[in-house]
């Protein structure tokens, strides 16, 4: 069961690019990623069971402790070093900037505490080009000024210079403030991706351990059904994981280009059925699907199985962000060179301003962080239907409910 939970964590670590530290509530060292390997300069596991001071530049060890059992004691998610610059220790004894966002979790009684380390040395490169062209330009601007006094000409020639100057720095700040805003929010999404994860993880992986001690109690004949019970529930946790694991592999083909597609010709149809037979196990009480008009006669030369994972991606969604007693609605339509799904819900809907990241990898919408999922299903159908030609869109309000919308060619290109 352990060494299960070390391979959960590797995958999960080797899937996030920026370095992963965990270490437990003595400052041992328990993980790292191949990300904060590299970063600061170890063979990979040369730092498990080491003490965390070892990559901390030595003039900020002796505070650290306070530190660390001052945030300990909180057990908050924060950005670390508000305030102050951080920078890390590599193994060469050099020192870089870094940003470090702290995530604490509890597994089987233990507390530890997720870092995750950004190394801003560009960033901070690029703010010292900023000052350094600051400088430059006042410089200029004083220069300038002196010249004024020459002649009427001058002071043209100077003011155009002048302002092409004051331009380039303007472009510059907005560049470089872009970029850490689209940085920033990087964070954040990355920071809940790692709250989300862990959560998503030790709730099942605790209902398998409980199930596990409880089948050992069940040794009698008669006691077979409650220990169907529980290998039933162990199944079910194991599928469900498995179906994570599955997801974070589909991520990693994708972004290596590794996807081949297999076309063949197949009735839309034939995809419905497999999607609502599927989704029918998962309705709640009162719901229903209402099965689309008219699609007898509509047929794709296409990927069948992304299709269908797409179809049934969306529908699950409305089924599970739906309450009891509701409608899910599924349209299609077909025109000479495209064929568009609709999936319409009256669910719980999506925030406003967290619509704008829905098809973020790892995102969440706030409203449906008590629900069960990852945050990776829409990134990966969305990913697939552009590599194929095709395309996703929503109209959604919170509490009102959503409609997703999906087109993709009717002939895939040879």
């Amino acid at each position: 069961m352990f060494q299960k939970d070390q391979d959960i964590f590797n995958i999960l670590f080797e899937a996030v690019s920026e370095g992963v530290l965990v270490v437990d509530d003595k400052q041992k060292i328990v993980s790292t990623n191949a990300s904060f390997d590299t970063m600061f300069g170890y063979d990979s596991n040369e730092l498990i069971g080491g003490e965390l001071q070892t990559v901390i530049p030595k003039n900020y060890r002796p505070n650290h402790g306070k530190h660390f059992k001052g945030f300990l004691t909180k057990k908050e998610s924060r950005q670390m070093g508000q305030g102050r610059d951080l920078f890390g220790a590599r193994k060469n004894g050099t020192t870089f900037p870094v940003e470090v966002g702290l995530n604490p979790f509890e597994m089987y009684g233990e507390t530890f505490v997720m870092a995750m380390v950004i190394d801003i040395s560009v960033r901070k490169h690029h703010e010292l080009e900023i000052q350094q062209l600051n400088q430059e330009l006042e410089i200029k601007v004083k220069a300038r000024t002196k010249e004024l006094q020459k002649s009427v000409e001058d002071l043209k020639a100077l003011n155009t210079e002048l302002d092409e100057e004051v331009k380039k720095r303007i472009e510059a700040e907005q560049k470089i403030k872009s970029a850490l805003k689209r940085e920033k929010e990087l964070n954040e999404l990355k920071t809940k991706f790692l709250s989300l994860v862990s959560h998503e993880f030790k709730t099942p992986l605790s209902g398998i351990l409980t199930s596990t001690m409880l089948l050992s109690k069940y040794k009698l004949a008669e006691q077979q059904e409650k220990r169907d019970k529980h290998i039933k529930t162990i199944t079910d946790k194991v599928h469900y994981l498995n179906n994570i694991l599955n997801d974070f592999l589909s991520i990693e083909k994708l972004e290596k280009g590794k996807i081949n597609y297999k076309n063949n010709t197949f009735q839309v149809s034939k995809v419905v059925n497999e999607v609502i037979y599927s989704a029918n196990m998962l309705l709640k009480e009162g719901q229903k699907i209402h099965y689309p008009r008219d699609i007898d006669h509509i047929s794709l030369f296409q990927d069948e199985k992304i299709v269908e994972l797409t179809l049934s991606n969306l529908v699950h969604n409305a089924v599970k962000y739906s309450s009891e007693n509701s409608i899910v609605d599924i349209t299609i339509d077909q025109d000479d060179n495209f064929t568009t799904f609709t999936v319409e819900d009256n669910g719980i809907g999506i925030p406003k301003k967290d619509q704008k990241n829905i098809f973020n990898r790892y995102f969440r919408a706030e409203n449906a962080l008590l629900t069960q999922g990852t945050g990776i299903g829409l990134n990966i159908v969305k990913h697939h239907l552009e590599n194929l030609g095709g395309s996703i869109s929503f109209k959604s309000k919170e509490n009102k409910g959503s409609t997703f919308t999906f087109k993709i060619p009717n002939k895939a290109k040879q």
